[in-house]
């Protein structure tokens, strides 16, 4: 057997440079540390953990929003500054109390919260899941209670479960808010009354029931007449869209023949469609045309819809409504608008339905609107039970869907509410 060479003999082995042996040493420790950095021992992770607890223990007792801890029985076992500033708690007399005693919550309605499965602390006990800006009305009635969203996380201990509630004041937001709505809906209000009559003048002036006009005098007119269209229009979306925020939008569910009432949309577009050299088509595919929806509501969809189409489909272009029964759903009609317009570019698809939100193509962007047609379309579809969606291929032209659902007659009894 050959004799084992010692390490620092040369006979017969390749030597390095310390240079490379420095290098290859340098190598082995850099990838240690990153072995450390992806991997770091137990005490750096446990030193992690004590800080991040000690500076959310601080966090706590400085922050403005309400915390405190609840074991599973609903007693409370800790609170911040905040909390007992606020709810007016003293730990001696309130730590180990009920929550149905010293937090009482309620929903917006003013119902109570404690005791019912509705009970955010409830909800997270069962479901073993967070929750998350839940909006709710906090403290006693004696107090008057404030506003609040709230967010309950469930936390799991060696001796029992327990849950954390955490609570921002958010009473002069909401304040703020339904002054703006208000605001926003009288100015609406008040902007629809003189230019209804102005509107109502100029039409009584192109009538010629104040005399004659020639040529040039009707040309004007009638571009005055287009442009207070679209202020009432603007006015009556923002006056939708205050209602809807404030969520006083309602629907009238009747039966509705969706073949006259697409004739009666198609004829009120029609001088806009010869304007813009656009021709307009239906085909109603339904065995019976009928709806169960608020002709009003659909009315306004319809007419967006058609109207964006023509506005940006170029001259000599054709747009096509249809309607037929939903392939998805037997209880459900399809509509459709289909267009052979601009399209919409790909940058564009994702914000669609935003509120006032403007398409970046220069075609389209010199075509004006405001951004809210389309947003309120899809609530009005959404509170029908339907959808919206739409396909588009660019400078090929775009398809805007919505289902509805089919009018059926009702089950004996079942207008009177009597069925199980």
């Amino acid at each position: 057997m050959a004799e084992a060479q010692p390490l620092n003999s040369t006979d017969g082995i390749d030597q390095s440079s310390s240079g490379d042996r420095a290098r290859t040493r340098g190598e082995a420790e850099g990838r240690k540390k990153v072995v450390r950095e992806r991997h770091p021992p137990e005490r750096d992770v446990r030193a992690n953990m004590e800080l991040l607890a000690d500076c959310a223990g601080k966090a706590l007792a400085a922050t403005t929003d309400v915390a405190f801890l609840l074991d599973s029985c609903f007693r409370l076992r800790a609170f911040n500054p905040a909390a007992a500033a606020i709810l007016k708690w003293e730990a001696a007399t309130t730590i180990g109390q009920g929550c149905a005693q010293v937090l009482r919550c309620r929903n917006l309605d003013h119902m109570q919260l404690c005791g019912t499965s509705s009970c955010p602390l409830v909800r997270v006990l069962q479901g073993g899941q967070a929750l998350a800006n839940e909006e709710i009305i906090l403290g006693p009635e004696a107090i008057q209670g404030w506003e609040a969203s709230v967010s309950v996380t469930p936390v799991d201990t060696a001796e029992e479960p327990y849950v954390f509630f955490l609570a921002r004041d958010v009473s002069a937001l909401k304040m703020a808010n339904r002054m703006r709505e208000h605001f926003v809906s009288m100015v609406s209000h008040e902007l629809r009354t003189p230019l209804n009559s102005v509107h109502g003048f100029i039409e009584l002036l192109l009538r010629g029931q104040m005399g004659p006009l020639n040529d040039t005098q009707r040309e004007y007119l009638g571009y005055a007449s287009e442009a207070l269209q679209q202020l009432l229009s603007l006015a009556e979306d923002v006056l939708f869209m205050a209602r809807s925020d404030a969520g006083h939008f309602e629907i009238r569910l009747q039966q509705v023949n969706v073949e006259v009432l697409a004739q009666q949309v198609l004829e009120s577009l029609l001088p806009l469609a010869r304007k813009a050299e656009i021709v307009m088509s239906k085909e109603i595919e339904l065995p019976a045309p009928l709806l169960r929806a608020d002709p009003q509501r659909i009315k306004q969809v319809l007419a967006n819809l058609l109207g964006n189409a023509i506005k940006f489909t170029p001259p000599g272009g054709t747009v096509i409504l249809r309607a037929c029964p939903d392939p998805d759903d037997p209880q459900m009609a399809l509509l459709s608008v289909k267009d052979t317009g601009f399209g919409i570019a790909p940058e564009d698809q994702p914000h669609v339905f935003e509120r006032f939100y403007q398409a970046t193509h220069s075609m389209q962007s010199r075509m004006g609107g405001y951004g809210l047609g389309l947003t309120i379309a899809r609530l009005i579809i959404e509170q029908h039970g339907g959808r919206i969606w739409f396909e588009t291929v660019p400078n090929r032209g775009t398809t805007f869907y919505f289902t509805l659902p089919l009018y059926r007659e009702p089950v004996l009894g079942e207008e009177r509410g009597e069925g199980g």
